[in-house]
């Protein structure tokens, strides 16, 4: 056991986890290897243009292995990762596993090219891996244009985005075997950091968080066996592989010697056509995507969705309009709760009661477990059926917050149980029920948004002398982010005034409100805090009602052609 990085790490937690068969002693890369040997032309992946087999995913990685072991990356480097669903990024992530790299996927397409060179600062990456023009200010900025100063980066590898044209190519066109990349040592412990993945808290500010072989594979085999999830799955993920949901569900395919589907449709083509095309087993997503699903299934008048048999649900709890619809055209839905700090450790199994799934987040999977603690004290356990804070600890825990000493060690309580943030009661039968979140933070559709992004470009414009964002509810989203200001005496601002403003502080384009507020004034505590409940009440009870605004590419000449006709 040898981390270059600060790590929560013990000798006592490898005993156990190992003594009880949570964690083995192979890396991801040993486990696709030997799919690859047992079947080498199975499918392992693919997208819409290509499959790949067991045999190439695990070529690939050598060939990519090779080339960054020839480029100077010693084991604990960091290997960024900024690519939308395709199949370089299982390549990647082979590869790091392979050679001891820590790979870092989590590089989100609402990102803008600033967000990613400052993560790319924080992680002192030595290689990057990204596409050209991805990202939400590609149409401003490219991301190679702005890296030339990064000392630690030794090695860029752009990707052009994916045709039809050019799926032919070889993976990472252009790198071939390395001299002496057969020389390579391997890397056999799977309890080195191989993942790290960038979430933040309420402030938005990002946190690293750290992942072994072994607590990523604890998570996927707990799960493939509680949902037969094995060598004939062929799972459909409408999470992107930048989140932990993703590439969890990667991990746990690969692993398993199952089939992973990308899911890289353009946004007119049908989704259930492509589900039925790839015969897909199982499906990853949020509500929103249920929702979708089962809109096109309707209208469609189809009763059934091919082999699909269950649909893992995260991001928020599961609507019981939605869960009795899924059940309906036979399929299973998998309530669940879980963050990128633990995995989705909870779950609803198949043979649950439908209440069970439409009320419950389920039962902690084999190697981990939940207790609610006081929200008050959190080193104060709550009986069940009490609602307090969700702690959990288990084999698929992180490893601790890359370079963050104190956030490492203020998210556990005395006995060592993860505090989460998040509210819920857990009953007799040991079922876990979320009741809220402590973290200010809006899940629009499964995308997180801080409030704090948006309310610190806003309170910079000279005309706001308050600003808040707070949650309006919606039927298939979820949540959507709504900007509430106050304005100075004399000034105002329209609303696409102020969506110019954000955007051109650099706020992502994901991350625009859709609502905006006037108040003459906000709701504060003694201490001058906002009381955000109030505003949320007051829209729910329609004492105010938020104004409905939308972001859109040309708003500024948009603006500017209003302004001459208004003074002609």
């Amino acid at each position: 056991m040898s981390n270059s990085v600060l790590t929560r790490l013990s000798y006592a937690d490898i005993g156990e986890f190992y003594a009880a068969g949570f964690w083995r002693d192979d890396t991801i890369y040993a486990e696709v290897d030997k799919h690859a040997r047992r079947a080498p032309d199975k499918t392992g992946m693919r997208d819409r243009f290509r499959r790949v087999s067991y045999r190439e995913l695990v070529q690939a990685a050598n060939r990519l292995a090779g080339d960054l072991h020839a480029n100077g990356l010693k084991s604990g480097d960091r290997v960024a990762v900024w690519l939308p669903s395709r199949i370089e990024t299982a390549i990647a992530l082979l590869a790091c596993s392979r050679n001891g790299y820590v790979c870092c996927p989590s590089l989100h397409r609402d990102h803008t090219s600033g967000d990613i060179v400052d993560l790319l600062k924080r992680m002192r990456a030595s290689a990057l891996i990204a596409e050209a023009g991805y990202g939400a200010d590609a149409h401003r900025h490219s991301v190679f244009d702005r890296i030339g100063d990064l000392e630690t980066l030794r090695h860029v590898y752009r990707l052009e985005p994916l045709t039809e044209a050019n799926s032919k190519d070889a993976y990472f066109a252009g790198v071939a075997q390395s001299a002496g990349a057969d020389e390579m040592p391997l890397r056999t412990d799977p309890n080195t950091i191989v993942y790290l993945a960038f979430t933040s808290g309420t402030t938005g500010v990002p946190k690293g968080v750290m992942h072994s072989d072994n607590t990523l594979l604890a998570n996927a085999r707990a799960m493939s066996d509680d949902w037969d999830l094995k060598e004939n799955t062929v799972l459909y993920s409408l999470s992107p592989l930048s989140h932990n949901l993703g590439l969890g569900a990667l991990v746990m395919t690969l692993s398993s010697g199952g089939e992973f589907v990308v899911h890289d449709l353009p946004r007119s083509a049908s989704l259930i056509d492509r589900i039925l095309e790839v015969d897909a087993t199982f499906i990853i997503g949020v509500p929103t995507h249920a929702i979708d699903l089962l809109s096109e299934l309707r209208a469609r008048k189809l009763k059934r969705l091919g082999s699909v048999k269950g649909f893992r649900i995260s991001g928020a709890a599961v609507p019981p309009v939605v869960a009795a619809g899924l059940l309906d055209h036979g399929v299973i839905p998998q309530s669940g709760y879980g963050m990128t700090e633990a995995g989705s450790h909870h779950y609803t199994r198949p043979n649950d009661e439908p209440t069970r799934m439409i009320e419950t987040s389920g039962r902690a999977c084999a190697g981990y477990e939940v207790k609610i603690w006081s929200s008050v004290n959190m080193n104060v356990e709550l009986p069940p059926g009490q609602v307090g804070e969700i702690g959990g600890r288990g084999a698929s825990l992180m490893l601790g917050y890359f370079d963050d000493q104190e956030a490492t060690e203020t998210s556990f309580n005395q006995r060592g149980w993860f505090m989460t943030g998040d509210l819920g009661r857990v009953d007799e039968h040991g079922y876990l029920q979320i009741t809220g979140r402590k973290k200010d933070v809006i899940i629009r559709g499964g995308h997180n948004i801080y409030p704090a992004r948006i309310e610190s470009p806003a309170m910079r414009h000279d005309a706001v002398a308050g600003a808040a964002v707070i949650s309006v509810p919606d039927e298939r989203l979820g949540e959507k982010a709504c900007l509430a200001i106050v304005l100075r005496q004399g000034r105002d601002i329209s609303a696409d005034e102020m969506l110019l403003h954000l955007d051109e502080s650099g706020l992502s384009r994901f991350d625009m409100p859709e609502y905006f507020l006037r108040l003459e004034k906000l709701p504060l505590t003694p201490n001058g805090k906002v009381l955000k409940r109030e505003l949320t009440e007051a829209i729910r009870r329609g004492e105010i009602k938020p104004e409905p605004i939308r972001f859109r590419p040309g708003l500024k000449d948009e603006l500017a052609r209003n302004r001459s006709d208004a003074a002609k």
